[in-house]
């Protein structure tokens, strides 16, 4: 990693902890059968795409898992609880090290979140660390639903790069997804993996970028 100037980070599994057997197994006691097939690391059902992009409303969201677990009696708090069921939290330290690595970096968030998860996300600051949202620890965030596009289309990252006046070279892009990372080296940034047992602490601490 050469001549880094900004970071760009995803936040699920990233930053905060997430957990896809989580919401798989709370898909599936919702009536959800092919859970695993419904929404996964690699895989999803058209209408988390279309969530994540904000072109369909939470109701409508609701409505289609009232549709296809043939629950019509669903609450929407259900719906949510077992939506929300793939949060984990935000391991101590991570705030702390991203206040350090924003004074030394550009640092960007660019993460695909919808609605529900953005509310439920928020609501967790404010409870957890008395913080109202994300935004003092970037110089700018990126939410997917409030751009109307999503990770990996090229559209969002020309976005975050041509707003911000980024050089994709200096530009390192820390992502849990590899389909993500394969449209941000298409552009000309560097990328990181991160996966578990991985975390951004010890990331930074092996590569020295807070030297």
């Amino acid at each position: 990693m050469q001549s880094i100037k900004n970071i760009i980070f995803d936040y699920g599994n990233v930053i905060f902890d997430i957990d896809f057997t989580r919401v798989q197994q709370a898909w599936k006691n919702l009536g959800i059968t092919n859970a695993h097939e419904f929404y996964g690391h690699r895989q999803q059902d058209p209408v988390f795409n279309l969530l994540e992009r904000g072109e369909i409303s939470p109701a409508d969201f609701r409505d289609r898992i009232r549709e296809i677990s043939q629950k019509p009696d669903l609450t929407d708090q259900q719906i949510d609880d077992a939506w929300n069921a793939i949060f984990v939290g935000i391991p101590p330290g991570n705030h702390e090290l991203l206040q350090k690595v924003n004074a030394k970096y550009r640092t960007f968030l660019l993460s695909n979140i919808n609605a529900i998860h953005y509310d439920y996300v928020h609501q967790y600051l404010q409870e957890e660390f008395g913080i109202p949202k994300n935004d003092h620890l970037f110089e700018k965030v990126y939410y997917s639903h409030l751009t109307g596009k999503r990770k990996p289309e090229p559209e969002i990252f020309e976005q975050v790069l041509h707003e911000n006046n980024l050089d994709p070279a200096e530009t390192l892009f820390i992502d849990g997804s590899p389909q993500h990372l394969e449209t941000a080296k298409k552009l000309g940034m560097q990328t990181y993996l991160m996966t578990a047992p991985d975390n951004i602490q010890e990331f930074f601490k092996a590569n020295g970028l807070l030297q």
